[in-house]
Parts: structure tokens; sequence; C-alpha cells
């Protein structure tokens, strides 16, 4: 919690001179501080026990290294932000890092979320399905899980093992005889009440059972009903229960590594080479392994392996659930501050602990072995990409190996539904949460114009760029843009970045061979005559691969576009017919059609529905 906000006054010093001014109004107590460049952007945020003892050292001169030297000399101003404790301090900062990923921190990338099993009881019978996101539906909630392959392949297994319901609840609620699930044994129909609603319960009260570690106790149950099935001839009801019990003892075979002396807990491994840092996160939960995830921090060499783990645990549970145990493979100068936070945020005791033996180490020397692994293979990986944007660099003639490269593509069908995709690619591969989608939107457009479609796409991303960067923002500015297209698209695209002034930006065209054979393509750059690679050139396959990315990413955003379009109701186009009436009009008449012939009175029965608004619906399918 904080208390109040000192920022630096506007000032003609800089670096060590201006942190000795900011120094003299500084309070002995904690707080958060942020170094600020040239053009406000922050270059460091950092936390202190005393704000004035901590900066005062950066005003001394005495710096550990040159990295920090470097960052002292840039800052041109800082702000404070005072807090009532150093644990506030610490949660802060962290969030802080994670929002504004400072040059000079150690940045914890790739934060997306996890997913998450949840057993909705908001409901009579409740369903089971994939979460992710707050926890704002009522319902238990398992996980995380370190991949949605890792929640898919578990629900499945657990629908044959339990048989809840996996369907919305409007689909529920329209069902009159059981869907394809109960026919293949993956669901027990509460919808059609082909169990009893005791029974169902009893389903989901075994579901969570073993999804919070009771599994041994779940299998003694069924095994006690199979034998009695069995004893009593009813082989068909045993045989059911006995597919149950392997589905459940599936899950604990897929698992792998299911530890006897850990119940809840994640365990943490750093490994660093190179100038590069792998943090490799094994999620244990009900003494089971619900998967891992290998992390690259973006890190600087002369950051210690200790300082590198305790920024990436303070960034990674900004947003994630907290598990009663942490396995670290190595010790955190803020260890018990961030066991202290993590206590506050879960609301129970945090524990945080480097093993030295047993089972627990075992588990650590597992997932280091893992980190290592992972950063082997991220640095053959970096190696081989660094060699073929070299390539690109040289078959283009840019002046540098391309930091960002940018892939344009159309996909529509006889114009409707016309969506343009961007693709992004670069040293780290394809960087999936910097891709965009253009829904089309000139409507003077011919249909299938697809100079025009590009054209209005390069337009709306590069005038946006070149307003960032009036504003004075960071907007990133690709080193080569790349046009699925010939001659034609190529021109359009040049004439839309030369009428915005981005005549530094080279962009080239990719056409397809005749036949659209693989290995037949031909480049266009201007004033270059067409060009075609070696078929077996390492280049041309990663040029294809980016050209057939940002195909995949368009016709993708295209399809579900159309979807959309194929699934609105006409409802929809009713002024007053929110989502709520819209939902309670299609389980009152079952359909679109069924509102379309209803009469006014019969419109009226529905709750929310008014006689004006009767009147407008019954109206709106007879206009014409």
């Amino acid at each position: 919690m904080t208390d109040e906000t000192v920022i630096g006054a506007a000032s003609t010093l800089s670096g060590m001179a201006l942190i000795a001014d900011e120094v003299k109004r500084l309070p002995d107590a904690p707080g958060v501080y942020r170094m600020l460049g040239d053009e406000g952007e922050v270059l460091y945020v950092g936390k202190a026990r005393s704000l004035k003892k901590r900066v005062v050292q950066y005003a001394q001169g005495r710096f550990h290294t040159q990295r920090i030297a470097h960052m002292v000399h840039l800052t041109r101003a800082m702000e404070f932000v005072t807090t009532r404790t150093e644990t506030d301090a610490l949660l802060l900062e962290s969030n802080l890092i994670k929002q504004l990923k400072p040059r000079f921190n150690v940045v914890l990338r790739d934060d997306k979320s996890f997913p998450e099993i949840l057993l909705r009881r908001d409901h009579p019978a409740p369903q089971i399905r994939k979460h992710r996101g707050a926890h704002t539906v009522q319902g238990d909630y398992f996980g995380p899980f370190a991949s949605a392959w890792a929640v898919n392949r578990t629900l499945n297994t657990l629908q044959k093992a339990f048989l809840l319901r996996s369907c919305s609840d409007s689909v529920f609620d329209s069902r009159t005889r059981p869907c394809m699930l109960h026919q293949i044994r993956r669901c027990s129909a509460p919808c059609v009440e082909l169990i009893s609603e005791t029974g169902y319960l009893e389903l989901v009260e075994e579901a969570h059972d073993f999804l919070r570690g009771r599994s041994q106790a779940v299998r003694d149950r069924l095994s006690g009903e199979m034998q009695s099935a069995s004893d009593a001839l009813e082989f068909e009801t045993a045989a059911r229960i006995r597919d149950r019990i392997r589905a459940l003892a599936s899950i604990s075979a897929e698992q792998g590594i299911n530890p006897e002396t850990v119940d809840e807990a994640d365990v943490f491994a750093l490994f660093a080479e190179g100038g590069q840092a792998c943090v490799q996160v094994f999620f244990f939960r009900a003494g089971q392994n619900w998967g891992n995830h290998a992390y690259f921090p973006r890190v600087d060499r002369a950051d210690g392996d200790a300082e590198i783990l305790d920024a990436f645990l303070g960034q990674f549970y900004a947003d994630k659930p907290i598990p009663r145990l942490m396995l670290l493979s190595h010790d955190v100068p803020n260890r018990d501050l961030l066991a202290e936070a993590f206590c506050l945020q879960r609301g129970a005791k945090v524990e945080i602990v480097v093993p030295k033996r047993g089972e627990k180490r075992e588990l650590v020397a597992h997932a280091l072995a893992n980190a290592r692994e992972a950063l082997g293979r991220k640095l053959a990986e970096s190696s081989a990409q660094g060699k073929l944007l070299e390539g690109v660099c040289e078959v283009f003639g840019l002046e540098g190996r391309p930091e960002r490269i940018e892939v344009y593509d159309n996909s529509h069908i006889m114009g409707t539904n016309a969506v343009g995709g961007m693709i992004v690619a670069g040293p780290e591969g394809f960087a999936k949460n910097q891709y965009r989608k253009f829904n089309i939107k000139d409507s003077e457009l011919t249909p299938g114009d697809d100079y025009g479609m590009m054209k209005e796409v390069l337009r709306r991303r590069f005038s946006r760029l070149v307003k960032e960067e009036e504003e004075g923002a960071a907007a990133p500015r690709p080193d080569l843009v790349l046009i699925d297209g010939g001659a034609g698209q190529l021109a359009a695209a040049r004439e839309v970045v030369e009428n915005l002034g981005l005549h530094d930006i080279v962009v080239a065209g990719i056409a397809k061979g005749p036949d659209r054979d693989a290995g037949l393509e031909r480049f266009f750059i201007p004033g270059r005559e067409p060009f075609m690679l070696d078929p077996k050139s390492p280049v041309l396959y990663y040029l294809q691969r980016l050209r057939d990315e940002a195909h995949r990413f368009a016709i993708g955003s295209h399809r579900v576009r159309r979807k959309m379009d194929m699934t609105r109701s006409p409802l929809d186009e009713i002024e007053g017919v929110g989502p709520g009436r819209k939902r309670a009009l299609l389980h009152a008449f079952g359909s679109a059609r069924g509102v379309s012939r209803a009469a006014v009175a019969d419109l009226m029965t529905v709750e929310g529905i008014s006689q004006p608004l009767a009147e407008r619906i019954h109206a709106f399918f007879r206009k014409g």
C-alpha cells in the first residue's frame, strides 16, 4: 500500500549530479524508485527499505558493474513512491517491472496466464471445463496446468472417469435427448435426467476429491463398487466402472513424476549461460505433476543467478495462484521478504525452500536438467536464426541484420469478410503477441480488390507508426516488410509507405511460383529485376515459412469473422434486444425462426419483453 508519491522536480542536472540532488529530499522510508531517460522512458525500477540510503549509493559512484554505471549516466529524471512497508515496496516493484519492462531490469517475458480446470458450482448440475483468467465464476479451481494441451488431456480423461457434463448452460437447458458424449460414455446425461440429481452430485464430489489429491480413496471406492456389481452379476455395470478406474490410472501414468512427499508446490530451477538464462517451472498439485514450462527472462551478463531468480519470482506470481510451497535451485536475497509478500497475497502461509536432500532435492535437480537442456536448444536455435537473418540481410540488401520483419497477407471469399493479417518475426522467432489483424472497412473498395485491401492495411499500420513516433512513443519500426504478392502488390505497398514519408523502410514482394510450386518463388524489390533463390537455400525456406505463417494467420482471422457472420442472429439487429432478452426469447421459442412466427401476445409472455418491444419484434420480422 502506497502512502504518497514524490516526483523528481524538473532539472538540468543528469547522472550522478541529478541523483545527488534528489537524495536531499528523500525520506528514510521504504518505497520504489524509477530512473528515467532522455525521452521519459523508464530505465530501471528498484525497491528499498530506505529510499534515502539506497539511492545515495548511486550518487557516490561506487558501481559494481559497468552496466549500472551506464544506467546512471543515462538517467535524466527520477520518480519515487513511498510505501508503508518493504513488503509493499516489493509487490509494487514487481508490478511496475511487469508493466513497464525497463531496459536495465531482469524482465519476465512470455508472461501468459495458465489454464485451469473449473468445477462450476452455480448450477444444479455442475459443469467441468477449462478456464483461463480471473476467478470470477463460482466454483472450484484446480491448477495451474502448464499448457492447454495438458489441461485438455486431463479433462478428456476426467470425462471418461466421472461422466460430468462439459456443455454450456444453454445447450444443457435445450436438450431433449442425450448428446453424443453420452453415447461414447463421457457424460451421464443429467440434462435429460438419465441420472438422478443426487447421483450426479456424487460424481461431482468424486471428481473434486480426485483433483484435491484423494485419488487413491476414489479408486478404492470405485474398486469396491466394481466388485459389488460383479458379485451381483451386473457385469455391464462392472465393466463401466472398470473403464472409469482405468481412466483415472491413465492420468497418473501420463503425468510422469508424481512425488510422494510433495502435495502442492511449484519447483523453480535456473540455468544461465552465454548471457542468457532459462527458468524451468514445474507445477505439482494434489500430489500430481501438472506440467512444466520454460521461461527465458531478459537478463544481463552481469546479473547473478540468485538475482535473476529473485526478480523472476516477484514478477511470476503477480497474476497467478500461489502454492503452499516453492522449491528453488538457488537461494535468493529476498527469500524472507518474498515469502511474506506471498503470504499476504495468498492469505495463508507460504514456504520458500532450497532443498538439500531427499525427494524435494531430486525434483529440483530434475527441473535443473530440463532448464539446462531448454537453454541449450534455445542457444542453438538463436545461432541458426542469426545465420538466417544474415542471409535475409544479404538477399534484400539491408544495412544490417533485421531485428523486426513484418509480413502481410489478405484473406477473403469474393470480397466478403475481408481481413488483412500482419505477422512479426525476428531473432527470437515469431513474435505472436505482436500479430495484428485488420478488418477491411473501406466501403468504396470493389469486392475482391486485393491491391485496395493491401493499401488499407498498410495505411492503417504505418499511419499509426508515424503518429506514435511524432508523439515520442517507442513505436516498433520494421527493418523489412514482406508482401505476399508480385509487382502489383509491391507497387501498391510502396505507394502507401512513400506517401507517409517512410522511405527508409525496405518493402519487398514474394510471389508464388508457377502452379504455386514451392521453391519457385520470385522476389520483387524496387530498383531490381525479379529474382529467384536456390531451391535448396535455407534462406528461401525461411522466407517461405514467413509467407506461410502470414497466410495461416490471415485465413484463420477470416474464418473467425465468417463464422461470426454465419452465427449472427436477426435478433441482434432489433433495438432493445440485448444478450439477456435474446437468450430468453431463444429459450422460449427455440430459434430465431420460432420468434419470427410468434404473435405479440406470445412474445409478451417472455420475461423482460414489454408490449412495445413485442410489437417492435413482431414488426421487424414482417417488414416488407
